[in-house]
């Protein structure tokens, strides 16, 4: 089933607006909340607005789907999905909806590390929260992946930062001399929960042009193993990196490493302008073998030294589903042999692809002790988005080992809640600890973290104690401070770190509807992204709430060039997808079990 897995991104774009309409059409009706909406006796055609898809550049087509036997059996069902092309519209059969996603359907073979949602602490408690930042983005665009297949994600394959973070919000610029990025704060009601309020730490690094980059020492590390064989991992791969070659200048230096059965350097240090060379190599890989996945890393960091340089970008690019059986297979193993390789001034950020076998856990957690970041490449445009678009992001680290530290006045505050990075958290102490390794920041990258609090006077979630003193005195000289916030980074090339700090008055209080467009998208993904893990923390919120939300802005065409329009594409695109999963569930909030 493997092979039928990679739709092209107006396949995925046009099953979820059919999705979403059945969603439009059975809203008066009750369901059940299940993998994949459940098949009708009597096809009910429905209507959708069918929005331009936009294309990314150079897409090379895919091969044909040829289907074995056993899966004929549902080509009928799938012919029943006549599509009515007018000029805005398309017809199908709630039959053939539930073919398309059964047809799709992936093997429950996928790995994801599991966490557990953060809970609501008692500021009189535990006044300080510590966490380290996060810019992977996997997590979106692997959800995105399941829901255009007619799927709900797993509740382990949500992690609520990853989706916040994967848009470009547009916060302002740090100002010359401020610093590798620009913090800024906003407290607003929350829209889940009148008694609660939700404050948002959000950074914003300073870009650097691609012409300005310095030279690129980039390796790119390829997995050709028999489990790439599919139309979604190495053709998909294949097309992406020869993208991102286009890009390269003649002061970057370009490795090809390749690993199956064993390894093999195709390509050693050449060039960026020598894209020929570069691009016939990786138009000739083949996926065939076993996968010695360890020892293919080791022999990317030997090439990434051998062509170091000094003062420049140093990176590997590992690609590849994650399914690691020669070698070095310990999950804990790779992690440590990573974690010593990067004190060579060589970092590694991981681009996952597939479906069915995918390793998702051991894509995070590479990246991240790796110094680089995480992305999950589910069709071509999202190559051109990590690869191209956001190249410099991906490539040049602007801050080292971001922490952040909100320590609460109790006198303000009773209890706070972190939504998203449970595999971020810190301990107190580890805040002023130089040596413990953090997130880093990109250029142009954009970092939002989000907190639900209750404060003091409204009712909370957790009982007071019998036998605690109950009266908070106010800190003298602080006592309209709602929080006081401190951040810590690193230089790229620094052992000591810079600190931060910055205290929140509570009369910066506002309504929603007076929060910024960013503000009201980043609580819009985290309340949908809150609903697809089914922890109930967002209340009697529902799918439809989280939609209206999320389309809550200006798409007003004047001045929306570039960037703007990429903004307005990401935000209805969203909007598609919490139709999807609305139209899975019911709209109801589903409610899982750990």
């Amino acid at each position: 089933m493997n092979k039928l897995l990679c739709l092209r991104a107006s396949s995925a774009l046009l099953l979820a607006v059919l999705l979403s309409a059945c969603a439009d059409s059975t809203s008066d009706k009750s369901a059940t909340p299940a993998a994949a909406p459940a098949s009708a006796p009597e096809p009910v055609a429905v209507e959708a607005a069918l929005p331009p898809v936009a294309t990314a550049a150079a897409v090379t087509p895919m091969p044909s789907v040829r289907m074995r036997g056993d899966e004929r059996g549902q080509e009928g069902a799938l012919h029943e999905m006549r599509i009515a092309r007018s000029a805005d519209t398309v017809k199908l059969t709630r039959r053939a909806v539930a073919a398309e996603a059964d047809y799709y359907a992936p093997p429950q073979r996928e790995r994801y590390g599991k966490h557990s949602d953060n809970p609501v602490k008692l500021v009189a408690e535990e006044p300080v929260s510590t966490f380290s930042i996060d810019v992977d983005t996997g997590s979106y665009s692997n959800v995105r992946r399941m829901l255009t297949q007619g799927q709900l994600p797993p509740r382990d394959a949500v992690r609520v930062e990853e989706m916040i973070n994967y848009f470009p919000y547009r916060y302002a610029l740090p100002e010359k001399g401020q610093g590798p990025f620009a913090v800024h704060t906003t407290l607003t009601a929350a829209p889940w929960n009148a008694e609660r309020v939700l404050l948002r730490v959000a950074l914003k690094g300073a870009d650097i042009a691609k012409q300005t980059l310095p030279p690129v020492n980039l390796v790119f590390l390829v997995d050709v193993s028999g489990s790439m064989h599919s139309r979604d991992k190495l053709p998909l791969l294949q097309a992406s990196l020869k993208l991102m070659v286009g890009q390269m200048r003649a002061q970057d230096r370009i490795s090809l490493v390749t690993y199956a059965g064993s390894t093999a350097v195709l390509v050693s240090g050449k060039s960026g302008t020598e894209q020929a060379e570069i691009v016939g190599a990786i138009d000739r890989l083949n996926a065939g073998g076993s996968t010695a996945g360890g020892a293919g890393i080791q022999l990317a960091y030997q090439q990434a030294r051998q062509h170091f340089i000094k003062d420049g970008i140093n990176r590997i690019l590992l690609a590849t589903d994650g399914d690691f059986n020669v070698g070095i297979t310990d999950f804990d193993e790779l992690k440590q042999m990573v974690e010593r390789e990067r004190q060579s001034g060589v970092s590694l950020s991981t681009l996952g692809f597939g479906t069915g076998n995918y390793n998702e856990q051991l894509m995070e957690q590479l990246a991240d002790v790796g110094n680089g970041a995480y992305s999950y490449i589910d069709s071509l445009m999202e190559g051109k988005k990590v690869l191209v678009n956001e190249m410099t992001s991906t490539l040049a680290t602007i801050a080292r080992d971001v922490k952040i530290q909100v320590e609460f006045n109790p006198t303000q505050v009773s209890e706070y809640r972190l939504i998203g990075y449970e595999n971020r958290m810190l301990r107190r102490e580890d805040f002023n600890n130089d040596k413990l390794d953090a997130g880093d920041i990109g250029a142009g990258h954009t970092v939002t973290a989000l907190y639900e609090l209750t404060l003091a006077g409204q009712k909370g979630s957790v009982d007071p104690l019998r036998y605690q003193d109950k009266a908070a005195t106010p800190p003298a000289g602080h006592g309209d401070e709602l929080a006081f916030i401190k951040l810590r980074y690193k230089q790229p090339d620094a052992e000591h770190s810079t600190l931060i700090e910055l205290p929140l008055s509570r009369q910066a209080l506002t309504r929603m509807e007076q929060a910024d467009e960013d503000f009201r998208l980043a609580v819009a993904v985290a309340g949908f992204g809150q609903l697809l893990r089914g922890s109930g923390n967002s209340g009697s919120w529902t799918y439809r709430d989280a939609k209206a939300l999320a389309a809550d802005f200006d798409a007003s065409p004047k001045g929306r060039r570039g960037v703007e329009d990429d903004y307005i594409a990401y935000r209805t695109e969203l909007a598609r997808l919490i139709d999807v999963a609305g139209a899975l569930v019911g709209n109801q909030p589903p409610v899982r079990k750990e």
